[in-house]
């Protein structure tokens, strides 16, 4: 092994969107071993939501509201109505949704995100009468005018528990786990989706299917590293003062409670790639790690080297919007002050755009608590803010759609990793400006 880590050595994926030329540098990747580990993930999948949700697996049980499927591979029936997406531009998402409202006995819903079911829910809310209409009108189908009466009650009982009264029988929630999701499944738990439980198959990196996910009913998503192409390697995350490690460990080699970086390596090429994607280590199955994914790398702000992680970022603005009164995070996004030219002489600071439900104007004092918040989370961030190197964050509240508006941007840019990560931390200006003009706060 040591033979082949001096030959081949590591290498990084930018994960940075290029402002000039919006280029990003992926891992490269077999086609033939990602669509492997896509049918293991979803037939491992399949089995393991089978046996936790039985009648989920059968026929008209389950409606997908995106075009494209959770599941990584696509299978012909009998899985038909789980995992066989539509053709590219057949259907929008509201027409799937119709589609699925006029099914009251769905046992499960798909999404290939969270954050893009968050997008429908939200939608719903917006356009519902005029779904609730068109199903009555039976446009499409025929017409429904006592199901259209059923979930005209159940909107007018706001989002709480939406989905549950739509379809009173749904059990579980399917998405593809990825960075950028955890905000919007927590808001969907918290509101549409309470009650419901949540499944991804698989974990998905810019690299492809990282890890399968062989346990339905465990929360906060648990996932099996498997030692298969392509091959997986370790790389001890830094901690603290330590210096970066530059010597990986195999998957049998992972110790319990550690944080690890994952390294790709692509059967083509046979280059050594470090992915950015932080995991940590909570158990063992057949001699490989299960791990729960922490953070990515490529998603930290840093203005003045200070270094704040997108875990340890997250934390500080869920501790922030838990003090302002009423207020539920949808969404954010956040951009370095010198992206958008905003210092204005100035020192350099964190531009933070937040979508919330449950507050319509934020305060002066409400949006102090952030950065009071980021403070206490980070030494250097406190002691760089006393002495003026780097200024408050400052918080916009934006209005309702701007960040589905962002995901459109996104998925248009060939270079962008969403889907089905969501980025954070957004390089472009041009995408920093799009929420600019959204903000009403």
């Amino acid at each position: 092994m040591s033979t082949f880590q001096n030959h081949l050595p590591l290498t990084k994926a930018s994960q940075a969107q290029g402002e000039e030329s919006g280029k990003q540098f992926l891992p490269p990747s077999s086609k033939q071993h990602v669509g492997e580990a896509s049918l293991q993930a979803t037939f491992l999948g399949l089995a393991a939501l089978n046996k936790a949700y039985p009648e989920v697996l059968a026929p008209g049980n389950a409606a997908c509201l995106t075009p494209t499927s959770p599941w990584p591979y696509s299978l012909p029936w009998p899985w038909h109505a789980l995992s066989q997406p539509s053709p590219p531009g057949a259907k929008e998402p509201m027409a799937l949704l119709v589609e699925a409202l006029r099914s009251p006995g769905l046992r499960a819903l798909e999404a290939r995100t969270a954050v893009e079911l968050l997008d429908i829910f939200s939608g719903l809310e917006a356009d519902g009468k005029e779904l609730v209409e068109a199903i009555a009108a039976g446009s499409p189908g025929s017409p429904l005018p006592r199901r259209a009466a059923e979930l005209q009650e159940a909107l007018e009982q706001g989002p709480r528990g939406l989905a549950l009264r739509l379809w009173p029988k749904l059990q579980v929630v399917v998405t593809l786990d990825a960075g950028g999701q955890a905000e919007a499944m927590a808001a969907l738990g918290a509101l549409w989706c309470q009650g419901l439980a949540f499944f991804s198959p698989a974990y998905a990196a810019s690299g492809g299917v990282m890890g399968l996910n062989l346990w339905p009913e465990q929360p906060g998503g648990l996932y099996l590293l498997l030692p298969c192409a392509p091959l997986i390697e370790l790389l001890p995350a830094k901690e603290g003062g330590q210096e970066e490690a530059d010597t990986t460990v195999l998957l049998a080699e992972a110790q319990n409670g550690k944080e690890y970086e994952l390294v790709l390596t692509d059967h083509t090429s046979l280059t050594r790639c470090r992915m950015g994607d932080v995991v940590r280590v909570v158990g063992v199955y057949n001699q490989c790690p299960v791990v729960r994914f922490i953070s990515r790398l490529g998603q930290t702000l840093s203005v003045r080297g200070e270094d704040i992680g997108e875990n340890m970022f997250s934390e500080a603005l869920g501790r922030a919007v838990g003090q302002w009164p009423g207020a539920k995070l949808l969404d954010h996004g956040c951009v370095e002050s010198s992206i958008l030219g905003s210092s204005g002489g100035s020192a350099p600071h964190y531009e933070v755009f937040v979508a919330l439900r449950g507050l319509r104007n934020l305060s002066e004092e409400n949006r102090d608590k952030l950065d009071h918040c980021l403070q206490e989370a980070s030494p250097c961030y406190k002691s760089l803010r006393f002495r003026g190197s780097v200024g408050p964050a400052r918080v916009h509240l934006v209005g309702p759609g701007a960040f589905r508006e962002l995901r459109a941007a996104l998925a248009a840019c060939p270079s962008s990793p969403f889907p089905p990560e969501m980025p954070r931390v957004l390089r472009h200006r041009a995408l920093a400006q799009l929420l600019q003009r959204k903000v009403l706060s």
